[in-house]
Parts: C-alpha cells; sequence; structure tokens
C-alpha cells in the first residue's frame, strides 16, 4: 500500500501526542511518526524542522483542545458554587486511570520546560480562575482569589487521587471539591 502524500497538520499532531501519551516525549520520532502516521520522515521533517518543535507543535495542539473544551465546558455550567464543581469535575473526566494520569504528568514536564508552553498554562489558569470566582462570588466567605484556590484544590485532589486510585477520579474530584465549597459556605465567625 503506498503512502499518503499528505495528512492535515491537526491529523498528525494528534498521532504525534498519541505517541507521547504511550511513549513519553522521548518516545516521539519522526520515525515512530511516520509509521503512525503512514508520512515519510522527510516529510514530517520539512513540516516540523527538529524534534523539539515537533514536540512543541503536539503540545500546542494538545493546549487549543484544552481551551477548547475548557470553554465549551464554561459555557454549559451555571456561575454557582455547583457549577464549579462541575466545571472541574469535566475537566477531570479526560484523565481516565492511574496509568494515562501518570503518562500524562511525563508530558507536563515538558510544558514546563518550554515558555511558550508556560505561557500557555497561565493563560488557561486565569481564565479557569475567573470563571471560578464567578462560581464563587455568592458564597459567604468568598473572597478575591478564591478561583484559584479552588483550582489549586482541585489539582491537589487529582494528586493526592492518584496515590490510591480505587474510586474513579472524577468521584474523588468531586468529593473533595464539595468538602472545599462547603468550608467557604459556611457563615463567617463573628
Amino acid at each position: 500500500m503506498p503512502r499518503p502524500k499528505t495528512m492535515p497538520d491537526e491529523d498528525v499532531l494528534k498521532a504525534a501526542f498519541t505517541i507521547m501519551r504511550a511513549e513519553g516525549p522521548e518516545g516521539l520520532t519522526f520515525a515512530a511518526l511516520a509509521a503512525k502516521t503512514g508520512l515519510s520522515g522527510a516529510t514530517l521533517v520539512q513540516r516540523f524542522d527538529n524534534k523539539a518543535r515537533l514536540i512543541q507543535s503536539a503540545l500546542v495542539h494538545a493546549w487549543d483542545g484544552l481551551d477548547h473544551q475548557t470553554t465549551e465546558l464554561m459555557a454549559s455550567v451555571s456561575r454557582t458554587p455547583e457549577g464549579a464543581i462541575a466545571l472541574l469535575v469535566g475537566l477531570s473526566g479526560d484523565y481516565g486511570g492511574i496509568d494515562s494520569y501518570a503518562d500524562d504528568l511525563r508530558i507536563l514536564r515538558e510544558d514546563l520546560r518550554d515558555p511558550l508552553l508556560r505561557a500557555r498554562g497561565a493563560k488557561w489558569r486565569d481564565v479557569l480562575s475567573n470563571v471560578l470566582d464567578e462560581c464563587l462570588a455568592g458564597l459567604p466567605r468568598a473572597a478575591p482569589g478564591l478561583g484559584l484556590l479552588m483550582a489549586s484544590q482541585w489539582q491537589g485532589s487529582l494528586l493526592w487521587w492518584s496515590f490510591d486510585p480505587s474510586v474513579p477520579v472524577t468521584a474523588f474530584v468531586e468529593q473533595s471539591l464539595r468538602r472545599f465549597v462547603d468550608a467557604f459556605a459556611q457563615q463567617p465567625m463573628a
């Protein structure tokens, strides 16, 4: 069967990210991507120049997907504490089991090493924190920055879940976030 002569970048980058999730960033080579896509290694080198640019392009594409998913979820939830919980539980569903979560942590290392990707993470943090602030504004103990605090609680709950993944990640995250919201829903002490 002849090799395909062309493939949209989106499909190539999805394949690259799939390889990274399965094999780690070090497993993403032009040869591995050529085998996965059927494109020639030379074609892939022409598109991406080098491995560093290929990894960056795959991760930028992944950030684009996360931004899109976040935007869709933000549009679907009410601006209430329940909406904040639903948003973060919805974002947790893609982690799957412990193996895929652990594999994603290997990829996060690449995000932290690259200034462009760190900037994407910072931008996403700000968008997420702002909508969480909107959702939590009606709580009796709400204060500026509560959205970032809730996002931090969410990320921490993912990590704590990973040490004992005996329940589905979404159930663990939801329980953790409900306790967080309950702590801020109580009237302040006089």
